[in-house]
């Protein structure tokens, strides 16, 4: 544990109820025990009431669903409609049980997704006044059938967009694209709503909302409302005695800890949710934890029958040894009490994994046994970092970075939710950013959180949303401003594409295919590809086909619902991954080469004569080569096997350093390594860049090379994984001198001596983490700060 941050109870500030207020909402909240808002509530209310669209960027559990529900409860009284989106089935369905709890016969809320049945969906778009559905249905099901909703969008008051936060990088970008669409549509039939946002804490929410939605919002941003007492605590993982490539120690998993911790938090009878990264991590740490109580469990009764045993010879006279054995005995009993809960299920059945990808049903069972204190324990993924109202929790842990300041809030803010104190703990992985994490806490504790990132303007994403919209109502000139500047060349590339027909009224959409079909709102192109299990045909998954080169290659280990899995055979032209079943000792990861191509500079700076800084478009070239095996418990590798997969070629956006040919030189001959320096800077760069910008290691790249035949110069690229870019190189840029500072920090302040997972090692490196110089990253990156001189 590298320190515990305590931050204090925070008292509320109430207000009266906006006089609007309809009587039979007041009444209802006031039987669930809510007789006054939250001023902040009340502020937000007020502004969207007054038709002003408002965002309102407040902390976890502080009741923004009441700020919208009040202005949205009126105009349903008064025969009004109102759309709730968001970006989770879960939330949606637990916002409808919240409206549908206030018994209010006007409100008449219905979730219309994937699971609503076909018979349902008439009555819905005839008689429902509150709709609760996601960009996904909005895009695909909703917009593209207009005419079937135009009583329901004639009389559409407001749009809600909950969870706001979420919506960046290219999903965000195609949710604003889908919320434009949307305007366009409602102003056909003569209808103009008031968009309330509803976030969790962020940088810039006025700006960040404006862009997502394209029209001036108001923010609301004072938390009034009272908040527990919450330890917070960083722990890094200890080295273990293995070693991993090349030889360097290898820390205790983040996995491993969190199942762990999870164990000890279950034995205490705390509620607690775990996060993690990854579908196959929730698994990992819910079995693991189980494993954990079962053996302590098997310990616990081989104990109390040795026991029980010796307490049988006890000679009678003895009176003291009868006592001692009396009392052994009773502390044996409350071992045993604590071991069954106080629900009386042993400790290991109430430990479960929650992800995306279960059943509706068995999501909804999951959520309501941790509710009711069935489940001590649930390791999730983000789908439980939503507002799903979860009440009793008592701890939160948080394996790994979740991607942005605003995420780790937003999920330690899940702790406490009755009023009672709360815990969460924070468990580094083996990463450079994480390893800063915990030996920088004011990273965490004394920063605002980021501003959220999009590009709607990004022409991967604008162009399938024209081509939707045209299908949808032909386009007119008069409609590009509401798609942007970058609107009118977009269209100009689909006529000559054969995408839409140019004729004097507009533009058309004349194919017999759904438009909305071009657009890929969460994966990045192709169709997924389908995971079968090859001995009884059985349709387990599915995974983007962007994705599957580094998750379902041939030997690649998957999980679904606690059984392990191994690849037989990816079949890219068929779009399917055949697996069978097989529990191995080891995990997998995708190891890949790439190479970036400059094809435009857009904006500079130099930062001395030898020195510089750049961002611009390239054109990324990337092979999935081999995978490693690793040990499930320890980490450690235990092996690589090369893969025959087909390169991808990606045009996106990066942001490069450059140091000048007369400066490595200098470096040469002070003994630098510099292409090992250079590719230790990426990796810890790509590692770090997630403090500045709103993305994941995952959703960006790297490569470095010593001469770049494009720049002449020793190049260091991130680049954006996705096609067109999605902004978070960009923000790279206009923070790159921080950046590569705190770069520099981490390095520096890894504990290794030559280079590990914690600072300079990837998993993701196509080279096998080689070349690699920590002593040299540090003498290059002060080079390019210092101007190269």
């Amino acid at each position: 544990m590298t320190h515990v941050e305590q931050l204090p109870r925070g008292r509320g500030v109430s207000e009266h109820w906006p006089d609007w207020t309809p009587s039979s909402v007041r009444e209802r909240l006031a039987e669930q025990g809510i007789t006054a808002p939250w001023s902040h509530q009340a502020a937000a209310a007020d502004l969207a009431r007054s038709g002003s669209n408002v965002i309102i960027a407040t902390g976890t559990a502080s009741g923004k669903s009441l700020s919208f529900l009040l202005p949205c409860a009126e105009a349903a009284e008064q025969g009004g409609t109102v759309l709730y989106i968001s970006p989770a089935k879960a939330l949606a369905a637990d916002q409808r049980r919240a409206v549908a709890g206030l018994g209010l016969a006007y409100l008449r809320a219905a979730a219309y997704d994937g699971d609503t049945p076909r018979d349902e969906r008439a009555w819905i778009r005839a008689h429902a006044n509150y709709v609760l559905t996601n960009p996904d249905m909005l895009h695909h099901a909703v917009l593209g059938n207009h005419a079937a909703w135009s009583s329901f969008l004639r009389r559409l008051r407001y749009v809600v967009i909950d969870e706001a936060h979420r919506y960046r990088g290219v999903f965000g970008s195609h949710v604003a694209q889908i919320v434009r669409r949307l305007r366009r549509i409602c102003a056909r039939y003569r209808s103009e709503p008031v968009f309330i946002l509803a976030s969790a804490t962020t940088g810039t929410p006025e700006e960040s909302a404006s862009r997502l939605i394209g029209l001036p919002v108001r923010a609301v941003t004072e938390d009034a409302s009272p908040r527990p007492e919450l330890r917070f605590a960083l722990i890094e993982p200890e080295l273990t005695e293995e070693t991993g490539e090349n030889g360097v120690p290898v820390r205790r998993t983040a996995p491993a800890e969190a199942a762990h911790v999870l164990a000890d938090l279950a034995e205490e009878g705390v509620r607690t949710l775990a996060f993690v990264r990854s579908r196959q991590a929730s698994e990992v740490v819910a079995l693991t934890a189980q494993r954990i109580l079962r053996e302590r469990e098997s310990r616990t009764a081989a104990h109390l029958r040795g026991r029980s045993a010796g307490e049988g010879a006890v000679v009678a006279g003895d009176a003291e040894a009868q006592r001692a054995g009396r009392a052994d005995e009773d502390g044996g009993g409350a071992t045993r009490r604590e071991a069954d809960g106080p629900s009386g299920g042993r400790l290991s059945e109430r430990i479960a994994a929650y992800r995306a990808g279960y059943l509706a049903d068995d999501r909804r069972s999951l959520e309501d046994a941790l509710r009711s204190g069935e489940l001590l324990g649930l390791a999730t993924t983000n789908a439980l970092e939503l507002g799903v109202d979860i009440t009793g929790l008592d701890a939160v842990v948080i394996t790994g970075w979740p991607g942005t300041l605003a995420s780790l809030w937003q999920q330690a803010g899940r702790a406490g939710r009755t009023g009672g104190d709360a815990l969460a703990v924070f468990i580094a992985r083996d990463d450079p950013l994480d390893t800063y994490l915990v030996h920088h806490p004011e990273a965490v504790f004394g920063r605002p959180v980021e501003a959220t990132v999009l590009d709607p303007g990004n022409p991967y994403v604008l162009g399938p949303h024209l081509c939707a919209a045209a299908s949808e109502i032909p386009l007119t000139r008069d409609d590009l401003d509401l798609f942007g500047a970058e609107a009118a060349g977009v269209l100009d590339g689909l006529v000559d594409r054969g995408l839409l027909r140019r004729r004097p009224r507009g533009w058309f959409w004349t194919r017999r295919d759904r438009a909305s079909a071009l657009a890929d709102l969460r994966g990045s192109g192709g169709p997924p590809v389908q995971i079968v299990d090859s001995a009884s045909g059985q349709l387990l998954g599915t995974v983007d086909e962007a994705a599957a080169h580094g998750t379902v290659h041939d030997g690649a280990v998957y999980l679904h619902q606690g059984l392990t899995y191994v690849v037989d055979e990816l079949d890219l032209e068929e779009s399917v991954a055949l697996v069978h079943a097989e529990a191995p000792d080891h995990s997998t990861w995708a190891r890949d080469t790439t190479e970036v191509e400059v094809l435009r500079t857009l904006r500079g700076r130099d930062w001395g004569p030898e020195s510089a800084v750049r961002f611009g478009e390239v054109e990324v070239t990337r092979q999935v080569v081999s995978y490693l095996k690793r040990d499930v418990r320890t980490g450690a590798v235990l092996g690589e096997q090369t893969l025959d997969l087909p390169e991808r070629r990606l045009n996106s956006r990066a942001v490069w350093w450059t140091l000048a040919p007369e400066a490595t030189d200098r470096l040469r001959k002070a003994d630098v390594d510099v292409r090992g320096a250079a590719h230790a800077a990426e990796h810890a760069a790509i590692g770090l860049l997630p403090l500045f910008a709103t993305c994941d290691r995952w959703d960006i790249g790297g490569v470095s090379t010593a001469l770049h035949a494009d720049t002449g110069c020793l190049t260091v690229f991130v680049y954006d994984g996705h096609e067109g870019g999605a902004g978070f190189a960009e923000r790279g840029y206009a923070a790159a001198r921080e950046w590569l500072t705190a770069t520099r920090r981490a390095i520096a302040g890894c504990e290794c001596a030559e280079g590990c997972p914690s600072c300079i090692q990837s998993p993701k490196c196509g080279n096998g983490n080689d070349p690699l110089s920590k002593s040299g990253a540090l003498r290059l990156i002060d080079a390019i700060l210092d101007g190269g001189v």
